[in-house]
């Protein structure tokens, strides 16, 4: 009885780390053009979905997944044109607060488009041995899976499912957003029902980099606080692309995705769960990065497991 109870405390002090913040850092490139990114595990797969988010329903997810942390920064880009010559052009952030600051290796990514999100995406895929998330032809033009690739998906043909990272969907960007380990819906991505505060930097309580357009953007790691599944500016800091089309149908190359999470220049309230906003791929302003969804690691989903034997245990001692 005794090794029971033991067990049961192991496992639970287990299932509590996976159910908060189990964070993986992986690295890409190589020597001077090497960087790493931290990734969030969102565990609780098949989750009921939001009914008062836009659209609706939305956030419920089949799978456990892992989700950047952190947005994307300029010195990745800068990283990954080096190592690769990606061609990707960053916004000059020069003319905000803080100057050539602004234009610092650790500031989100700005100036992005929808493809060039999904080009040094495929950089994450292809420089680590795995396939190509995303289909462009030899003249850099985006192309949708077909029947006849592998990993095609008739479900999604913007994703190849052999893919390791991925620009996330609207369901998964929103689940990581404003879900919660313990089912709870918010409408803010700071794990509150009440309109953060507007803050030029810092990880304050209940604060986003939002609501002035004076300020530009802050550190990836010093925007906001985080949700309750521990990212960090989802709300506030720059729009994130996502991935998915605005009418829920990835079949058109050229059909507008949906941006989220409003910027240090929009209103705050833009942040809500409610809103989105549509917007051709084509698109690179100042006020527009993304983030990087993956397949969790293999330690990450070995706590998730350890979580759910915990929970057997428990019952079975309660019995």
């Amino acid at each position: 009885m005794r090794k029971l109870q033991s067990l049961t405390i192991v496992f639970a002090t287990l299932a509590t780390m996976s159910s908060a913040q189990t964070i993986t850092t992986q690295t890409f490139g190589t020597g001077a053009n090497a960087f790493t990114m931290d990734f969030v595990t969102i565990g609780n797969p098949n989750n009921a979905p939001d009914t008062s988010g836009s659209p609706n329903p939305v956030g419920s997810v089949a799978y456990t997944y892992s989700i950047g942390k952190y947005e994307v920064s300029r010195g990745m880009i800068e990283k990954a044109n080096s190592a690769i010559g990606l061609g990707i052009t960053l916004f000059d952030m020069s003319f905000y607060d803080g100057g050539q600051l602004q234009n610092g290796p650790n500031r989100p990514a700005t100036g992005i488009s929808w493809f060039e999100a999904a080009k040094f995406v495929n950089f994450l895929n292809t420089s680590s041995g795995s396939a190509a998330a995303y289909k462009f032809d030899n003249s850099g033009n985006f192309q949708l899976w077909s029947s006849s690739d592998t990993g095609f998906n008739a479900n999604n043909p913007f994703r190849n499912s052999l893919a390791k990272y991925w620009l996330p969907s609207t369901d998964e960007w929103f689940k990581s957003a404003y879900g919660s380990p313990n089912n709870v819906w918010y409408d803010y991505t700071t794990g509150s029902n009440s309109m953060p505060t507007g803050a030029p930097s810092g990880t304050s309580p209940n604060t986003i980099v939002s609501g002035n357009w004076l300020w530009g953007a802050a550190d990836i790691d010093n925007a906001g606080s985080l949700s309750p599944w521990g990212t960090m500016a989802q709300g506030g800091n720059v729009w994130e692309w996502v991935e998915s089309a605005s009418d829920g149908f990835n079949n058109n190359v050229s059909e507008d995705r949906d941006m989220r999470g409003t910027s240090w220049d929009h209103e705050i309230q833009a942040s809500a769960a409610s809103v989105r906003s549509p917007r051709d791929p084509y698109e690179d302003v100042a006020m527009t990065g993304f983030r990087v969804a993956s397949v969790p690691e293999p330690s990450s989903l070995s706590l998730l497991a350890l979580s759910g034997l915990a929970l057997v245990l428990s019952k079975r001692r309660r019995a």
